[in-house]
């Protein structure tokens, strides 16, 4: 299966006071490196690594892949692959969309997509694929998505319907 996450607010919390994963280099090498991830998140990747999970990052930022990979790295995470703004872009731009998705994850081959966003759990909705919301207060999150992963592997959580939308052209103009 493969999963992708999104950083801000499901990965990395800005929110002051918020518990962080442990760095495992100094300081000084993680300031210019990235930023601290949600405690929670090497646990995680590890237990999804060991059911055989392929790990994406998928953004809406210009972070850059070989900055994120790095990022991860210094955690001890392997990334599989990352999808940024520009990779987003100009992949979806040979699908015809009336209005593009913020993210798009079966245009990569994702089986499931982690994000903060309600918004785009609607585009899900909208363009049948599978997201679940993990709110960036929720300590629990991390049992959250393993469900998650439970329920797509079982098929109990399949895609979400795909709510039809209008041809271009048609619209009553």
């Amino acid at each position: 299966m493969r999963i992708s996450f999104d950083i801000d607010d499901t990965l990395v919390i800005h929110a002051p006071n918020t518990p962080t994963e442990p760095r495992r280099f100094p300081v000084f090498v993680h300031r210019w490196f990235g930023e601290p991830l949600r405690r929670g998140t090497c646990s995680l990747m590890a237990g999804l690594r060991r059911r055989g999970c392929s790990i994406w990052i998928y953004t809406s930022s210009g972070r850059t892949p070989f900055g994120i990979r790095l990022w991860m790295f210094l955690y001890g995470i392997r990334i599989d692959g990352v999808i940024n703004d520009e990779r987003h872009r100009r992949n979806l731009s040979k699908h015809r969309f009336i209005r593009m998705p913020s993210k798009f994850p079966p245009a990569f081959g994702i089986d499931l997509h982690i994000d903060d966003s309600e918004g785009v759990l609607m585009e899900g909705r909208d363009h049948g694929f599978r997201v679940i919301v993990v709110s960036p207060h929720d300590e629990r999150w991390t049992k959250k998505v393993m469900d998650a992963v439970d329920a797509v592997d079982s098929d109990i959580l399949p895609k979400t319907p795909v709510i039809p939308t209008p041809p271009r052209g048609s619209g009553g103009r």
